[in-house]
């Protein structure tokens, strides 16, 4: 029976390309009508079928990461790019549309993310062996989309380009008071009391973040000036003139999201300004993969730009800029993966042959879900008061400009 369904279920998807699938009982079958990439896979365990028909994302993540799924050489990103591509094309068959509508109406349930489950998800992902992020991210620890402003950047580069880019729109000047919202082993509050003088503190629910930011910054020589703490953002207190959120809004949920920007609008002083640098998608709001939801980021959301905004809407805070990053992300997921790759057997030594297929597979679906499939970064810079920043935005270039003026002139 699950066996037919699948076989309805491949037919309806794939209508370029190939597929080829064997089946628990050794038959094999083609989707697609042949032109263009081509992929196989062989289905070793009889549960897979049901299992990849009720939720596809589930099915196939766990099969691949148990090893009852193989792909023909390994190809995962092969198999990935044709399967997006087709149901991107093709849509969800009518017998799977109620399945879908389900996992969109429990959706608020998954994002439910009240202070003890936000530090429970937090050490899910983020108290992993701090000796894993060193084998893949860049040397300053970013766990966020770089900006690749040349295409020849490499991953520090980029990595050093986002916090400037960021800096500039936040006019940091020296002394003034920066709250670093979801901190992560601190580099952008270490980048800016150390190249702009600002006063920092970084909030994070990570042990693993909080201990590795703090004594990094007492290596730099900057614990006067920046310091760590394990708190919530709900339970900041005080008044910043700046605030800077890397990557940590997708961890909110939406139920969340007027709480959110009102702490936001509460510590902001009146004249200051805050940027929210996250990970939204380019269509409608959706639902997060179930499989990403269970193994990579518990209670995670990416939302829609009409999402977030009406929560802005609903404060005290003026949208003064929103700047939409595309590609950027996908191009550093692909350097995070080379990375990964290369270091994958100390990766085994770490944990083991699962956890190395479980996390390579994040990392491809990842960077695929940005090229193929309308995910992007969104920067929302806010403010209490309309003049807070310029009326243009030439003062984000302007060193750049003047660069180039001077190399031109030499």
């Amino acid at each position: 029976m699950w066996s037919k369904a699948l076989d309805h279920l491949l037919t309806h998807l794939f209508r370029h390309g190939r597929l080829r699938v064997t089946y628990p009982d050794g038959t094999t079958r083609a989707y697609g009508p042949g032109d263009g990439p081509q992929s196989a896979v062989v289905l070793h365990d009889p549960s897979l079928p049901r299992r990849i028909v009720l939720s596809p994302d589930m099915g196939v993540g766990e099969g691949y990461m148990d090893g009852t799924l193989t792909i023909g050489d390994d190809d995962i990103e092969g198999f990935l790019r044709l399967a997006i591509a087709n149901i991107a094309a093709q849509g969800q068959p009518w017998f799977r549309r109620p399945l879908e509508a389900l996992r969109r109406l429990r959706r608020r349930l998954d994002q439910f993310n009240p202070v003890a489950r936000s530090r429970a998800n937090v050490a899910h992902h983020y108290d992993l062996s701090g000796e894993l992020y060193d084998l893949f991210l860049d040397e300053d620890r970013n766990y966020s989309c770089a900006y690749f402003a040349r295409p020849d950047m490499t991953l520090e580069e980029a990595q050093a380009a986002k916090k400037q880019h960021i800096a500039r729109k936040l006019l940091i000047e020296p002394g003034m008071r920066v709250l670093d919202v979801g901190c992560g082993w601190g580099a952008m509050g270490i980048t800016l009391a150390r190249d702009f003088g600002a006063r920092v503190t970084g909030v994070t629910l990570s042990s693993e973040q909080h201990e590795i930011a703090n004594a990094r910054a007492a290596r730099a020589g900057l614990s006067d000036r920046v310091r760590f703490e394990l708190m919530d953002y709900r339970d900041v207190q005080g008044q910043f003139d700046r605030i800077v959120s890397i990557g940590m809004f997708e961890h909110v949920g939406v139920p969340h999201y007027d709480a959110y920007f009102g702490t936001v609008a509460r510590l902001l002083k009146p004249e200051g300004i805050a940027l929210i640098h996250f990970i939204g998608r380019a269509e409608p709001p959706g639902a997060t993969s179930p499989w990403i939801l269970k193994y990579i980021f518990p209670g995670g959301y990416c939302p829609a730009m009409s999402e977030a905004v009406g929560a802005v809407e609903r404060q005290d805070l003026v949208t003064t800029d929103v700047e939409v990053w595309r590609l950027h992300y996908a191009e550093t997921l692909k350097e995070w993966r080379r990375r990964f790759e290369a270091n994958i057997d100390r990766v085994r030594a770490l944990y083991d042959e699962r956890f190395c297929r479980m996390w390579r597979y994040y990392l491809i679906a990842s960077e695929l879900t940005f090229r193929l499939n309308n995910q992007v970064v969104f920067q929302f810079q806010m403010a209490r008061s309309q003049d807070a920043v310029p009326l243009t935005r030439d003062y984000l270039y302007r060193e750049d400009a003047d660069a180039e003026g001077r190399g031109a002139a030499a």
